[in-house]
């Protein structure tokens, strides 16, 4: 049984205007100064402990704790507000549908929570094409391989024919880590030769070239 994994902050949705603002909106309620876009945009793919962890290391367990529920606030703030957009990258509700129709089994490993995950694939119509949905949530943080190995179990897959596709070094190392292929995407939040110096046995840089490259797969 085939799977294919799939990252779902730049690598479904392009999800970063919500995620920066939701960012800036935390830090400022915390009374910091809001980190640059640059380095928010790095960490998106880490749970968000760990993320406000990396933005804000000179702050302690408690402050990293106060970010996070901040940051959900703001972003739960913005939801209800209408403001939050998440739009798939093109092509991708494309290729999920057709991967799902040709016999691969499908699944999402994220950094998203629960809800926030379940809300963005709701949206697009893509909840179906799922076997499995494994989050911050419920695991640790990338690179943990925890979230892939769950994935694995859930859909009753191949380890061997099990590929995780993202565009964060996050998602390679962790991929790398549950001893599975890991596929980098170049449309999403970190460069190709960062996913290929992680251990992404390739980078696509369209979905016609992922698709090719999951094609490859046997």
């Amino acid at each position: 049984m085939k799977l294919a994994i799939f990252d779902c902050d730049g690598t479904l949705v392009d999800s970063q205007a919500d995620i920066c603002a939701a960012m800036d909106a935390a830090f400022t309620a915390a009374g910091l100064i809001p980190p640059e876009r640059h380095a928010t945009r790095r960490v998106v793919g880490l749970s968000l402990h760990e993320a406000m962890r990396q933005l804000h290391p000179q702050g302690e367990h408690r402050d990293h704790a106060s970010l996070t529920e901040l940051y959900k606030d703001a972003f739960r703030a913005r939801r209800a507000a209408g403001a939050v957009g998440e739009p798939l990258y093109e092509g991708i509700a494309t290729l999920v549908a057709d991967l799902a129709t040709e016999g691969w089994q499908l699944a999402v490993a994220t950094g998203k929570s629960d809800k926030g995950l379940a809300h963005c694939l709701a949206s697009h119509g893509l909840t179906k094409h799922f076997v499995s949905l494994q989050t911050a949530d419920r695991h640790p943080s990338k690179p943990d391989p925890s979230m892939i190995e769950q994935c694995i179990a859930d859909a009753g897959a191949d380890r061997l024919r099990t590929v995780m596709i993202g565009d964060t070094v996050y998602d390679i190392h962790m991929a790398v880590n549950a001893g599975v292929k890991g596929i980098g995407v170049d449309w999403g939040y970190h460069e190709s030769d960062e996913l290929i110096e992680a251990g992404a046995q390739a980078v696509a840089t369209s979905m016609a070239e992922l698709r090719a490259l999951l094609g490859a797969i046997a």
